[in-house]
């Protein structure tokens, strides 16, 4: 295969959809650093970028140059495969573990990790390609085992743990795949979920994975500093800048120089302060507070926020430059009630550490309490999650943690009772308009999931949760 990074440079810089674009470029710069084979395709199978591993000539761009068919690049076929398992990919929009078939029948690269990479649309226009050598289990395959199967505890761990992160669901699996992928790069991570998701836990899990690991990590919180205080927190500031300002001070950009910092809130910032930070950004330069010097600084930025930063572009409350300088890897972080099999997992982590830490003897949650905590709404996500049990923890007197415990006795009375609760009476008349709503979408788009969930604005994965807990076919 030949080929130059220049001539996939050209495709990026062609490329209408500004999304695509950051996300084909933030492939370019983190594959060339991975000891696997990575391709990106479209949907007819032309590989369109290559990374010097799975070039036999030296780093590689193929468009442009030589159109190459991934079935004739990498499993020397002359002909397309009677059925491509990567179409899948494109179909669903998820994240799929593939075998690909030889002319002789068997894997020649073994089995491959496929990523969509979406337009702002939520369209699937390519597909990121991580060839595994033959034998080595994919990090997939090895999440979707059960834990409860009687398992080693270590397998169990590391099956379900990466860093302080803990999950078995198909968007944990596939964020754990993600923060694998960019942790080891320079481009900065955008993080995008709701409050109580865990975005600071992901980004120290990226730090602490990446070759900085050893260097500061410092933590800003945007929404809560005014923004004087904000700029000469992140800055830095000299002596005499402002009001107060009686001695000189060193910003945490600075500080954190060789490590990473995490901007949380980034879109509760003033228009003055992200044009500092994007000329930052742009520059890697920074001008303390009443100061003409620049100072020179090296340090990764991840940030995160739980609102709709294109909503604010539009509403024009956050630069667009910015943004597309903030979401080079964007993450988005699925809420709790997307990815109810976490929820006993994380339960019996946050039970076996809540009772180390306040000394307590180690309980055990019975069944029908696990069930009505995986059943919660959780709005607070695993933030709520964690403080329920860990009050429960403290407060609860038996060794057994009952639903009574959780939830007290409105959530354990009888049938009668229950009826007479406005809140439960409110939760089945949500599912109940929810699932017409779910009904009604995939009748829209004649069954096409991903069409669907679009239409929802909710994940794939979410989606796909939905329908099993609504037994819906």
């Amino acid at each position: 295969m030949a080929g130059s990074h220049s001539g996939q440079s050209k495709l990026i810089a062609t490329l209408p959809d500004p999304v695509l674009s950051a996300r084909l470029e933030a492939v370019r710069m983190l594959a060339d650093q991975l000891p696997e084979p990575v391709a990106v395709i479209d949907r007819d199978c032309t590989v369109i970028y290559t990374n010097r591993p799975a070039c036999s000539g030296g780093p590689g761009a193929v468009p442009g140059e030589t159109p190459v068919k991934c079935y004739a690049a990498f499993f020397r076929r002359s002909d397309p495969c009677p059925f491509c398992p990567v179409q899948q990919v494109f179909d669903t929009c998820e994240p799929r573990s593939v075998t690909c078939p030889s002319h002789r029948g068997e894997n020649a690269s073994g089995r491959i990790q496929a990523f969509p990479l979406m337009t702002a649309d939520g369209t699937a226009e390519y597909v990121l390609e991580i060839l595994k050598p033959r034998g080595e289990a994919s990090s997939g395959e090895a999440l979707t085992a059960d834990p409860l199967d009687g398992g080693s505890a270590a397998s169990l761990s590391n099956e379900t743990r990466l860093g302080g992160l803990i999950g078995r669901s198909p968007a944990m699996r596939q964020l754990f795949e993600m923060i694998r992928l960019v942790a080891d790069s320079q481009a900065t991570v955008l993080l995008q979920g709701e409050s109580g998701t865990g975005k600071e836990l992901v980004a120290r899990t990226i730090h602490n994975l990446s070759h900085r690991k050893d260097q500061p990590f410092g933590i800003v919180d945007c929404g809560s500093l005014p923004e004087t205080l904000l700029e000469s927190e992140l800055f830095g500031h000299v002596k005499g800048a402002f009001t107060g300002a009686l001695y000189a001070k060193k910003g945490l950009l600075e500080a954190a120089d060789g490590g990473t910092i995490f901007l949380d809130e980034i879109a509760d910032t003033s228009a003055h302060f992200q044009s500092k930070l994007l000329r930052f950004l742009q520059e890697g330069e920074i001008k303390p507070v009443g100061s003409n010097r620049s100072v020179k600084v090296n340090v990764r930025v991840i940030s995160a926020t739980n609102k709709d930063l294109m909503e604010l572009i539009k509403a024009k409350a956050f630069r667009e430059d910015l943004y597309y300088r903030l979401a080079v890897l964007p993450l988005l972080l699925s809420p709790l009630r997307d990815r109810r099999e976490d929820i006993p997992l994380l339960v019996q982590h946050f039970v076996e550490r809540s009772c180390k830490r306040h000394r307590k003897p180690i309980r055990v949650v019975e069944p029908d309490a696990m069930q009505a905590l995986a059943e919660a709404p959780w709005p607070g996500n695993i933030r709520e999650l964690e403080h329920m049990v860990e009050r429960v923890v403290v407060t609860a007197p038996g060794p057994q943690l009952t639903r009574q415990d959780f939830f007290g006795s409105s959530q354990v009375v009888s049938p009668i009772a229950a009826d007479a609760d406005l809140r439960a009476v409110a939760r089945r008349a949500a599912q109940t308009a929810e699932r017409a709503c779910i009904e009604e979408a995939l009748r829209q788009a004649a069954g096409k999931k991903a069409r669907a969930a679009r239409t929802l604005k909710i994940s794939r994965a979410g989606l796909y949760n939905k329908l099993r807990a609504y037994k819906i076919e």
